[in-house]
């Protein structure tokens, strides 16, 4: 697999009677050995960015819970409160001492929602004051004794916590396990971890400061939308992020800054701080890709004020850019448009013009389309049955391969 997908492996957790009750969400990389963690914060912040802008919530977890793994650094970091809260187990790694720092932590983030896990964990007394803040214990099997195991259920028994067996991997353990009253069960008696794949952009640095800092000066949303437009990439996976955080809304997006406006600006500045956890700074607006599909967008922002049919909406240029992104997007996460557009709540005509190419949307796009084939006489014909000239398009095509400089 390459550096340039989205790998999440994920790992089915169950109930007593065996049903689906959750899962674990593990990094998965080719670079360093079977799962490529060599620092658990840049893997869980890849695994949390996966969740959100690369798959989207819904399509990894359905109605289950996932857990992540959290390290001491990224579990005192406000990138977390990202996460639906509702949704998300932490899984507080076994090296993070039970300091009153990391207390004091626990405490405040099961105040605001989220569950919390010790993983790979046998009983300590050091930690006890933890065990009445967290809400599941998961002790490997495979790590301990079944007399380590049996006394640590014992003593864990006087506290408030579910009970997860890890590594569960034949019938005996897993009824052995039953017998001691344990909760939950995860491991390759049930399934083994299923990597899911799907390719991504990756997002250069700079751009994720430059957005971080735009948000630190309170800058107006005009500016971010423009920074976004630095990376096709970083736009969809703000679409995919919005469907994945904002439950409930029935709202359609129509464009780059209602998606802005919808997340907010606070969960913005934690997601991007998420992304600089992951981020490898190698790829951005040198990409082919990436680059066609800025140029496309900014040309046909330029042509929508022209459209009879878009002449009189006033986010017209905006709708029209977030089609030329979308529509490119397709070949570079290796989906089809009908699923890339299942996976965005996008408005219909939105929808309509990346899979039919209908309305005046699809009609701007055709003539994108048209004109980067060299198919001069069929985008003359579109253009025309839009009442637009060849001029003014030209003139549009001249300002969308200047839209590099535009950025600076």
């Amino acid at each position: 697999m390459h550096e340039d997908h989205w790998l999440i492996g994920r790992q089915p957790i169950v109930d007593r009677a065996g049903s689906l009750w959750g899962y674990e969400l593990l990094f998965r990389a080719a670079r360093t050995g079977p799962s490529g963690v060599s620092d658990p914060s840049f893997a869980t912040a890849n695994v949390i960015l996966g969740i959100l802008s690369g798959f989207g919530m819904e399509e990894l977890l359905g109605g289950h819970r996932g857990f992540v793994n959290v390290a001491r650094d990224l579990l005192f970091s406000d990138s977390l409160e990202i996460l639906p809260r509702q949704r998300m187990v932490l899984e507080v790694l076994e090296d993070v001492e039970p300091s009153h720092a990391v207390l004091q932590r626990c405490k405040l983030l099961r105040a605001a929602g989220f569950s919390l896990a010790l993983d790979d964990h046998l009983y300590d007394p050091e930690y006890e004051q933890l065990y009445r803040v967290v809400d599941h214990v998961k002790i490997d099997l495979v790590a301990a004794t079944p007399e380590e195991v049996e006394r640590s259920v014992e003593r864990l028994r006087a506290f408030p916590v579910s009970l997860l067996a890890e590594k569960v991997e034949t019938p005996e353990q897993f009824r052995r396990c039953l017998d001691l009253g344990f909760e939950h069960f995860q491991g390759y008696h049930f399934a083994r971890p299923a990597v899911l794949e799907r390719r991504r952009i990756g997002e250069a640095g700079a751009t994720l400061l430059k957005l971080l800092q735009l948000l630190g000066q309170d800058a107006d949303i005009r500016d971010l939308e423009l920074t976004f437009r630095e990376s096709p990439g970083l736009t969809y996976k703000l679409l995919v992020l919005v469907n994945s955080v904002a439950f409930g809304t029935r709202q359609k997006i129509g464009s780059v800054r209602q998606a802005i406006a919808m997340l907010g600006r606070s969960q913005m500045r934690r997601w991007l701080q998420l992304a600089l956890f992951a981020s490898d700074d190698r790829r951005g607006l040198d990409d082919p890709l990436v680059d066609m599909a800025a140029v496309r967008a900014t040309f046909m922002e330029h042509l929508a004020p022209l459209h009879p049919g878009l002449a009189g909406t006033s986010e017209a240029g905006e709708q029209a850019f977030m089609i030329g992104i979308l529509s490119l997007l397709d070949r570079i996460y290796a989906l089809s448009m009908a699923e890339l557009v299942a996976s965005l709540r996008l408005t219909d005509a939105a929808a309509q013009a990346l899979e039919r190419h209908a309305g005046p949307l699809g009609q701007l796009l055709g003539v994108a389309e048209e004109l980067e084939n060299l198919e001069v006489e069929a985008a003359g014909s579109r253009l025309l049955a839009a009442g637009i000239s060849p001029e003014q398009a030209f003139a549009a095509l001249r300002n969308a391969y200047a839209w590099k400089s535009a950025f600076r």
